[in-house]
């Protein structure tokens, strides 16, 4: 029969039961079973990863990454119930190495009597690298097994050696459905329905974003409302509950994410997804010259010579929005948004440059050929310098056909334009001066 876990937090400690007085709805609806969690079906549903580990008996330590509120504390808590392991609760922000210290060893006296410890860390990116090292060993040797909470990605947040001896699963933010049955809960265990009409109780869901415990404390300030208050609309929701402000975080992954989606929005020629993902950037509070300088390297890179308009038309739209600040100014690059997302696209700049580099890293220090350099001097133009060269603007079509390669380095042609756009005009331009050189021998 597995031992009776223990409950153990070095700074709030919890009693065996509940305090009394009141005490908060999300509380009171924490799960006591893993199937009751909701939303995370990929985990501990019939076939999720928890349970088949559970069913095993080879529970391993665990980095459970997600956003807030999907119940990552909850499932450590219940992980060490059903697996029969003392569990221990630290938290980054409060704990140093003497806390971390005091814990491993009280984990191994456990472990020389017989009894597991299931440590759980919240926000476990917190840690610096070194306190991250202090639990190599422990974790290695089995005198604990680490659950991690982490709301960043693990993989900038943790040192990899760390990675190595966990599991990393992501937790998914609470969808409508998740985000519904959790407020039928609530009202199952009030005894009363949320004063609200259908609208309200989608815009309710909406302003939770996927975090279940934010739903249930808006839900309890409906539930203070007197008993027979009418339902509320939409209007008189907003004015009784503060709107959260989405996640989004300057300095980390998802500045980076939503970044990455309105790049790829414009380059799949989708103003409408860019548009949406430059408002998501703008009401997290990005910085616009940001945005503006990323549109500028878009215009570059993804537009090119395909639309040669694309470059100066977003330098404009930087420039506008210096000259107006916010808000006026954001429509100014709202407006780059849609002309490079409607643009021809084309990649043959950014890839004719990368070939150029790397065959100018591979050539060294190859010379000019002699009949394109200036002879300033005597000396200079005794040894062949400008001997030679043909001035284009007197060759007919203004094109002579010299070789400007180095001598000793075969012609090659890195700009291959597409047929889109105005990079279209541009290819037909150069076959001709392809075919002219042929002729002419350059």
């Amino acid at each position: 029969m597995k031992p009776k876990p223990a409950t153990e937090d070095l700074f709030a400690p919890t009693p065996a039961e509940p305090p009394p007085g009141p005490r908060p709805l999300a509380d009171r609806l924490r799960p006591r079973t893993l199937p009751d969690v909701v939303g995370q079906e990929h985990l501990l549903g019939a076939a999720g990863t928890i349970t088949r580990m559970l069913e095993r008996g080879s529970l391993a330590s665990l980095i459970l990454w997600g956003p807030p509120g999907v119940g990552k504390t909850t499932i450590a808590r219940l992980l060490a119930e059903q697996a029969g392991l003392h569990f221990v609760q630290l938290s980054a922000v409060f704990s140093g190495v003497a806390d971390l210290k005091r814990t491993f060893e009280e984990a191994g006296r456990r472990r020389r009597a017989g009894e597991g410890t299931l440590l759980f860390v919240d926000e476990i990116h917190r840690f610096n690298r070194a306190q991250q090292d202090g639990f190599l060993p422990v974790v290695e040797d089995g005198t604990v097994t680490l659950v991690g909470a982490t709301t960043e990605n693990p993989s900038f947040a943790l040192i990899g050696a760390l990675l190595s001896r966990c599991q990393v699963l992501v937790l998914r933010r609470l969808d409508d459905t998740a985000l519904e049955l959790l407020l039928e809960r609530a009202e199952a265990e009030t005894g009363r329905a949320a004063p609200l009409d259908a609208e309200a109780r989608a815009a309710l869901r909406a302003m939770a974003d996927g975090d279940g415990r934010y739903l249930l404390n808006m839900a309890e300030q409906l539930f203070a409302l007197p008993e027979g208050t009418a339902p509320l609309d939409t209007a008189a929701l907003s004015e009784l509950l503060a709107r959260r402000a989405a996640l989004y975080d300057k300095d980390r992954e998802e500045h980076y994410n939503l970044i990455s989606a309105l790049h790829k929005s414009l380059r799949g020629s989708d103003p409408d997804a860019a548009l949406y993902w430059l408002a998501r950037m703008l009401t997290g509070g990005e910085d616009p010259r940001y945005i503006a300088r990323r549109l500028l390297r878009f215009a570059a890179e993804d537009v090119g010579m395909a639309d040669p308009q694309a470059l100066p038309h977003t330098l404009a739209a930087w420039e506008s929005y210096e000259r107006l600040g916010s808000p006026e100014g954001e429509l100014a690059i709202a407006q780059a948004v849609v002309y490079l997302g409607t643009a021809p696209k084309s990649n043959a700049l950014y890839m004719a440059l990368g070939e150029a580099m790397r065959a100018a890293k591979s050539t060294g220090s190859l010379m000019p050929p002699a009949h394109i350099l200036n002879a300033p001097t005597r000396l200079m133009k005794e040894l062949g310098y400008g001997r030679g060269y043909a001035y284009d603007h007197q060759a007919e079509e203004a094109f002579s056909g010299q070789n400007y390669f180095p001598d000793g380095m075969e012609r090659a042609a890195f700009f291959r334009p597409s047929d889109r756009g105005f990079e279209r005009e541009i290819g037909k331009r150069l076959a001709v001066w392809a075919r002219l050189r042929a002729e002419r021998g350059g």
